[in-house]
This record gives structure tokens, C-alpha cells and sequence, in this order.
């Protein structure tokens, strides 16, 4: 839904013949797109059964065979169909940056302790941002993408309605679940865990007020009416109280003249300060306590302690992607004789994660990609004549992703859809800031209405 330039080559194209096909193009590039998206927002196996999951089996010990011949076909199939348009050229940017992050990251999985283990996972990330970037490349328009983003909604929330109200094994946490029991009658759905349906909720109902606004409030606010509901009765505190502060802090990243870069890394210097000083300061844990605030944040301390002691170890090149954490090394390591954070899946924080996964230089490249250039999109997107209500989407959906990841370790995550659709938040934002956004085209006509830099300006472009 993206060109970089309208060019008297494309109109050409149209006038040459190629209309005659661009209705079947449209649609395959669709089908591509809710593949896509429903494969991270539901995925190869929606209903599993919780109770059969082993806590001391190690992270990656039940892959799916099926699942990475799937990944791979539809990765082929997702470039395949991008370079067929246009618009390939705005896949994979800033690519030099992105070289250089997940180039660090095979070097860190080239001398990680389980170098197959982590090689295999960056292999996978790798294809996760490919499939994120294109999701806004497949649509012919911005009006095809809402369209498409509204169908994949509605079949979301009527899976996760469809758990928990006909199979509640598997959309609601059980006093049985192996893990965590005390979350029972927390709503999780489809996504096996209620922080994961919390955010992914918090995501729609983002969705749904864009929707609404540019589309149809009848669809877009059913959709962020249902997400909300979710999002309550998930009984996530964190999502809950993160999704108003969240608008707020959009609200004020779009009317800032200046020092947005300021806000957002304050922000997240406090937040991380906070959470990460309770694992030693008496002072903070006695000033949360007064506070009511659980000191450990869910046991989160006695994790961030093993992750800072494994840190310490290796701060240059860390222990590869996913690669640390549910491993038989750990599982056998000392560090099981005094701790239970040996059984935890994650860092549940994605800048602590960023060091165990490569280091120092892993965390500063990823910073510079996640944090620090969005702030510069945003900025440039806001003073384009693209679609602003779009923009804000974005900005929504990254922003709240970063502050998510101070609890959560969101980042290079292989499935589920918070970290794709953060992706989407970042290329989104560069896609609006430097190229020009289709608002509509007609496969019957050589005419697309844009919204660009230069508003009175219509071009014939190619449709695709």
C-alpha cells in the first residue's frame, strides 16, 4: 500500500496490458496477507492442551516440524509475491542498520554454547521481521488493509470468544495447569498465557479505534469494544493500566514540537530503574511495598538476578539467541541448586533479554532500530500529509510495545503476535515518514488516489 515514487514507467505498465491481470494479483496478494497475519495471530495450533506442558523440558524440546516447513513455504511465498510489485524496494529498511543487527546476532549464535540451537532461532526472527515489513507492502491500498487487518480481527476474537466460552481448558487458566494454577479464571484464549492475550488485546482494540475512525465505527468499535472486555477480564493489571497511559503518552509524542526523544527515554530509563533496582535496593522494594505494589513483581526479581549473574559472564557476545534460558545447561547448572529462575522461560524483560541474547552490541543496535529511530519516523510522519490517523496507529502500537517490554521480554520472539505486530508499529511509522501511502485503487483503473508530501498531487501509478 506503500510507493516510494510515482514514475511514468508504472503508468505505462497499466497502459501496456498488465491491468488485465492486476485483479488476480490483488487478490493472491490478500490471500498472502491474512496467511500472514492469522499465523501470528492464531496460528498452526490454536486449542492446545496446558496440561500436558512439562516445566523441565527445555525451551524448544516439543518444535513442530510441520510448523517450520509452514514458516519457511510462507516465507517464500510472502517474497515471492513482494518482489513481483513495485514497492520491493521498501522491504527490509533501513537495511544497513538491519544487516548490521542481525549480522551481530549470527555472530553471537556462531559463538553461542548451542550454536545450532541459536542460528536456527535468528533464522527464524529473520523471517518474522521479513513477514512483518510485507504485511504493508502485500495490500493494494490503505482501504484493502483496513479491510483485511477488520477480516482477521473478527476470526481472532471469535476464536478466543469461542475458548472461553465452549472450551475453557484451553481459553482459561485452570487451578490444574501445570503452570501457574493461581491464574486460574484468568481469561488467556488461544494464546496460552494471559499476559499474551492481554497485549494482543490491547493491539486490537488500538485496531479497532483506527478502524472505526477511518472505515466503520460499527466494525472498528465491535472490535475494540470485544478487545476491551478481553483485556478486563484477562486480569492483567499491567496491559490494563498500560493501555490509557499509553494514549496519553501518544497523545502528547504527536503535539511535542521538540524533546520527544527526551520523554520516551526518560520514560523507559525510570521504568527500567524502578524494576530492575528491587532486585537489590531495600529503599525501593520498602517503597513499593508502601505503595502496594508486589516488590518482586511476580517473581520477576529472582529471574532478573540469575540474568544479571549471567550477564556478568558474557556481556559481549551473551549466549545467542533464545538461547540461554530452558536449556539442559541451565537446567544442570549450580545456578538450579539455590534458584527456581532456572524453570523461567525468559528474562520477562526485553533489554535485560537483549543482553543475554548477544551482548552489549546486540542492545545498542537494537536500541538505535527500536527506540531511537521510530522517535525521528514519528516526527517526519507527522508532517507528511500521509494518513495522520494511521501514524497514530502506529505510534500506539510501538509505544506501547516498548513499555510492554519492561515486564515481558517482547522482542525477537519467533510466534504470537506481539512482537510482529510491534514490527509493524516500527516499519510503519518509516513507510509513512519517507514514501507515499495508496490510500485507494481500482483494478479497472490506471488511477490511484495517494496521500503524499504533495497533497493536490494525483499520479497514475501502477495498482499493485
Amino acid at each position: 500500500m506503500y510507493i516510494h515514487a510515482p514514475t511514468a514507467g508504472t503508468a505505462q505498465e497499466n497502459a501496456t496490458g498488465a491491468l488485465l491481470f492486476a485483479g488476480g494479483r490483488n487478490l493472491f496478494s490478500a490471500g498472502v496477507f491474512l496467511i500472514v497475519f492469522l499465523y501470528f495471530w492464531i496460528g498452526l495450533d490454536p486449542l492446545p492442551d496446558s496440561t500436558l506442558l512439562d516445566p523441565t523440558k527445555a525451551y524448544g524440546g516439543n518444535s513442530n516440524r510441520f510448523n517450520q516447513i509452514f514458516v519457511l513455504g510462507m516465507v517464500g511465498l510472502v517474497l515471492f509475491t513482494v518482489f513481483g510489485k513495485t514497492s520491493r524496494n521498501l522491504l527490509f529498511q533501513p537495511w544497513a542498520l538491519l544487516f548490521l543487527v542481525f549480522g551481530w546476532l549470527f555472530f553471537a549464535a556462531f559463538v553461542a554454547p548451542d550454536p545450532g540451537t541459536a542460528f536456527r532461532r535468528t533464522v527464524f526472527t529473520l523471517i518474522v521481521c521479513i513477514c512483518a515489513n510485507a504485511v504493508l507492502l502485500l495490500p493494494k491500498s490503505r482501504d484493502q488493509f483496513i479491510a483485511l487487518v477488520a477480516i482477521a480481527l473478527v476470526l481472532m476474537l471469535g476464536l478466543a470468544y469461542l475458548t472461553v466460552t465452549v472450551l475453557p481448558h484451553v481459553g482459561i487458566h485452570q487451578a490444574s495447569d501445570p503452570l501457574e494454577a493461581q491464574l486460574a479464571g484468568d481469561w488467556r484464549a488461544h494464546f496460552g498465557h494471559k499476559n499474551a492475550a492481554a497485549a494482543a488485546m490491547v493491539f486490537a482494540f488500538f485496531y479497532g479505534l483506527y478502524i472505526g475512525k477511518v472505515r466503520s465505527v460499527l466494525v472498528g468499535g465491535g472490535i475494540a469494544l470485544l478487545a476491551l472486555v478481553f483485556l478486563w477480564k484477562s486480569g492483567s493489571k499491567t496491559s490494563t493500566a498500560m493501555l490509557p497511559a499509553i494514549l496519553l503518552l501518544a497523545w502528547l509524542m504527536e503535539r511535542l514540537q521538540g524533546g520527544r526523544l527526551l520523554l520516551l527515554i526518560g520514560s523507559l530509563l525510570t521504568v527500567n530503574a524502578i524494576l530492575l533496582s528491587a532486585v537489590h535496593s531495600k529503599t525501593v522494594q520498602s517503597i513499593l511495598v508502601s505503595a502496594g505494589i508486589d516488590p518482586t513483581f511476580t517473581n520477576r526479581t529472582s529471574i532478573w538476578q540469575l540474568a544479571f549473574y549471567a550477564i556478568s559472564e558474557s556481556p559481549l557476545t551473551g549466549y545467542g539467541l533464545q538461547s540461554f534460558w530452558q536449556t539442559d545447561a541451565l537446567f544442570r547448572s549450580s545456578a538450579s541448586l539455590y534458584t527456581w529462575a532456572v524453570t523461567a522461560a525468559n528474562s520477562h524483560n526485553a533489554y535485560v533479554e537483549l543482553l543475554i541474547n548477544g551482548g552489549v552490541p546486540a542492545f545498542v543496535l537494537v536500541f538505535i532500530w527500536l527506540v531511537i529511530l521510530p522517535v525521528r519516523y514519528s516526527r517526519q510522519a507527522l508532517a507528511t500529509s500521509n494518513d495522520q490517523s494511521l501514524t497514530r496507529l502506529f505510534l500506539r502500537i510501538w509505544l506501547f510495545s516498548l513499555f510492554f517490554a519492561c515486564l515481558e521480554s517482547a522482542f525477537f520472539v519467533n510466534a504470537g503476535p506481539i512482537w510482529f505486530t510491534m514490527l509493524i508499529g516500527v516499519f510503519g511509522l518509516r513507510l509513512q515518514a519517507k514514501d507515499i501511502l495508496v490510500v485507494s485503487s481500482s483494478p479497472l483503473s490506471e488511477t490511484l488516489v495517494v496521500q503524499s508530501q504533495f497533497p493536490e498531487k494525483s499520479v497514475s501509478a501502477n495498482p499493485r
